[in-house]
């Protein structure tokens, strides 16, 4: 929970997102070597940080570049409680965000950026990070030690970008928020379907990108689509944790703050025909707040929407989701040649979501024993234990109509 914060803080001091990373480990290290005989302090983040900073501040004084370093963090290398230095109307005033900008540097692909950050950033596991990029593992894992040996090499700083330079990031930052989000909605693997903190760092993110770039569409796009898919974060799990389909959420705990909020970003992302793909994905998920229950969801819609969004942003996962409307709107037969296509491909291989869908549409037209075998082979993918359960679940239910 405290990873990137502390890492963000150490980064500052010695310049190095490798090494601020290494640091952030060690004081963790140190925690469990000392918590146990000492107790869990007050505050366990500062403490870390409080850690971290000390060792970070040690490495810097054994290096021969000393007295300029010194010189450059000034007086936070003394104090024990970090104080962010004061910003300028332009600056980016929040270390994570900082520290998300920085690992997003163009001497880095677009793939390494958005692995390296949501390492740094998000906590992930290079199996997580896999998920979300629908890539094997030692792909993932090469990249992440790629991409810190090119920022150490490049003398890449930790620092504020600016003007073009800080426009030629933003897609990369914006895709990192997004799937940073998406780990914490839907979770790769565990126990639990959820995983709030990852949300809650990847909305706080998405409203100070907005604030720092009101003129960016896309921004208010991606801070709209946020806002709408938290509002409905209460109702996505049961009490006993398990996940709760659209069509059976309780509506009336939608959070309306929240939808109101995105509602309004949506308004400030522009002209509804210039929508980028975070705005479209926006007004889809608006089309589900607007509609009092499931029933009057407009799927048409949505499925225009999403045929919008398949022609800027190519994806087939982006496919899957059209099928589904699809589906809703023209009935099972025609989502399920949609689903078919995408199943005679390899993009969707091992994605868990593909088997799921088609052994829903499968057992809307009364094909059961196809049904289940879908979800069977559903659950036998995923990683996450409250999916699979869900899937089993639905499972035993085909086999018993």
């Amino acid at each position: 929970m405290e990873s990137a914060r502390i890492i963000a803080t150490v980064a500052r001091i010695v310049r190095d997102v490798g090494i601020a990373e290494e640091i952030a480990q060690d004081a963790l290290v140190s925690a469990l070597e000392q918590w146990p005989r000492s107790g869990v302090p007050d505050r366990p983040g500062a403490w870390l940080t409080a850690a971290a900073k000390h060792r970070a501040v040690d490495l810097v004084r054994r290096r021969e570049t000393y007295a300029r370093k010194l010189a450059e963090v000034g007086r936070t290398l003394s104090e024990e409680s970090y104080d962010p230095e004061p910003s300028g109307p332009g600056d980016i005033d929040d270390d994570v965000l900082r520290l998300v900008f920085t690992a997003c540097h163009p001497v880095l692909s677009a793939d390494a950026r958005a692995a390296l950050t949501l390492r740094l950033v998000g906590g992930l596991r290079t199996d997580e990070i896999a998920r979300a990029f629908l890539v094997p593992e030692a792909t993932v894992a090469a990249r992440i030690t790629r991409a810190k040996r090119s920022l150490a090499k490049a003398g890449v700083e930790f620092e504020v970008p600016y003007g073009a330079e800080r426009a030629a990031r933003l897609g990369s930052v914006l895709e990192v928020v997004y799937l940073i989000f998406n780990e914490g909605y839907a979770a790769t693997a565990g126990d639990d379907l959820l995983r709030p903190a990852l949300c809650e760092d990847a909305l706080r993110l998405a409203r100070v990108l907005a604030g720092l770039m009101p003129e960016e569409g896309e921004v208010h796009g991606l801070a709209a689509l946020l806002e709408l898919q938290a509002s409905r974060f209460a109702t996505r799990t049961g009490p006993d944790g398990q996940p709760v389909l659209l069509a059976d959420q309780h509506r009336s705990r939608w959070n309306r703050l929240l939808i109101r909020r995105g509602f309004a970003a949506l308004e400030r992302a522009g002209d509804g025909r210039s929508y980028g793909p975070y705005a479209l994905q926006a007004a889809v998920a608006a089309c589900h707040a607007r509609a009092v229950t499931y029933e009057e969801t407009d799927w048409r819609t949505i499925a225009a929407l999403y045929g919008r969004l398949a022609a800027v942003a190519p994806s087939p996962v982006v496919e899957l989701n059209r099928a589904v409307a699809v589906s809703m709107a023209d009935g099972p037969e025609a989502g399920l040649v949609l689903v078919d296509a995408l199943a005679d491909g390899t993009a969707l291989a091992g994605y868990h979501l593909l088997p799921s869908v088609r052994g829903d549409l499968l057992a809307r037209l009364g094909r059961t024993a196809e049904a289940r075998a879908e979800f069977e082979r559903a659950a036998s993918l995923t990683r996450n234990a409250r999916e699979r359960e869900l899937l089993l679940g639905r499972a035993r239910a085909a086999g018993s109509q």
